[in-house]
């Protein structure tokens, strides 16, 4: 899809965009059903694990893990329905029970929130990068940096450190401050701290009770995993080959919402586990619809349906792209940039 969206798309954008608030409405039951199914099991799956280390059933460990990182990743997108008001009716129980799982996910909150609402109000904008997306240059723009900005660019964009180790940074150290927002006020660094200071609580009460060893044994890889399971879901939902990217006098939030987020089509046990956020592109014209409902207002507008869709084996060619090409309107990868140059 390119850049530069006929008068008439961006029209049906606005008159979808208003058809889906009638999707918008949380159900408290459904919220607490929801919270209830996913943390229940996962405290399950998480004892079982720790029971499994500490009896040498290395093979229950290893057969249990992608289910605990799978519900520890669900939690993750609750919190992240809770930071749009979506998931519950009220403001004040979305934001508790948000500061509750950002402890069990190391991710502040209301410091979190707030860089997020910047992503969905800027994702496409060239000239509003570098808050809440992934760092990504345009063709023009890499050819003319000097050599070494440009392996260091590359460095970057390396799958495994993009991927693997990047997500962790975030996560684990990133997160610990309010980055980008040290001059933005109190909240960030509130959130931050205070975040900080029930993660130090839980660890010391968990190794109180079953030892500190056990406890990051058990805990660490399942973080490690579900850090890098969020950070493909996030590249994948934007960094697609027909994604939105537009200078600021050209952009347009729905345009960029609809044409700029993939409809990630998961198999139904993934889409369970990710809490749908693969339907990113309605998520992004409408972020109140909570995602239980996602499924009901795609199914309903066929437009939605088709809508730069990718499938799980599609997505994997997403991994070499990593530049924006202004011309051809569409991201490339570097052989191709350099070819096209």
């Amino acid at each position: 899809m390119n850049s530069k969206i006929a008068p008439d798309a961006s029209d049906r954008a606005a008159a979808l965009s208003q058809r889906l608030m009638h999707y918008q409405t949380p159900s408290l039951s459904r919220g607490i059903i929801e919270l209830a199914i996913t943390a229940v099991p996962f405290a399950l799956v998480w004892y079982a694990m720790y029971w499994a280390t500490m009896h040498g059933h290395i093979w229950l460990y290893c057969v249990l893990l992608p289910f605990a990182v799978g519900f520890l990743v669900r939690l993750f997108l609750i919190q992240h329905d809770c930071g749009h008001r979506a998931f519950l009716p009220a403001q004040g129980a979305n934001d508790w029970v948000g500061r509750c799982l950002g402890v069990l996910t190391l991710t502040p909150y209301t410091h979190w929130r707030r860089a997020h609402a910047i992503h969905h109000a800027t994702s496409g904008n060239l000239d509003r990068r570098g808050v809440g997306d992934i760092d990504t240059l345009t063709v023009a723009e890499y050819m003319a940096r000097p050599n070494w900005m440009r392996w260091r660019y590359r460095i970057y964009r390396n799958p495994l450190l993009l991927l693997c180790i990047g997500p962790a940074f975030v996560f684990f150290l990133q997160n610990r401050i309010p980055a980008g927002f040290f001059r933005a006020g109190w909240r960030h660094w509130a959130s931050t701290l205070g975040t900080n200071v029930s993660i130090a609580g839980v660890v010391i009460l968990m190794s109180g009770r079953i030892g500190l060893g056990p406890f990051l044994l058990v805990q660490g890889p399942i973080m490690l995993l579900s850090a890098s399971v969020g950070g493909w879901l996030f590249y994948v939902q934007h960094q697609f080959e027909g994604t939105y990217w537009s200078r600021g006098d050209q952009w347009a939030f729905r345009d960029a919402a609809l044409h700029g987020s993939s409809h990630y089509d998961l198999p139904s046990v993934l889409r369970w586990f990710t809490a749908n956020i693969g339907m990113h592109h309605a998520h992004h014209l409408s972020s109140r619809i909570p995602f239980y409902r996602l499924p009901l207002a795609v199914g309903a507008e066929p437009e939605l349906r088709n809508q730069d869709r990718l499938t799980l084996w599609q997505s994997f060619r997403c991994i070499n792209l990593a530049l924006w090409d202004e011309k051809s309107r569409r991201l490339v990868s570097f052989r191709e940039a350099v070819r096209s140059a």
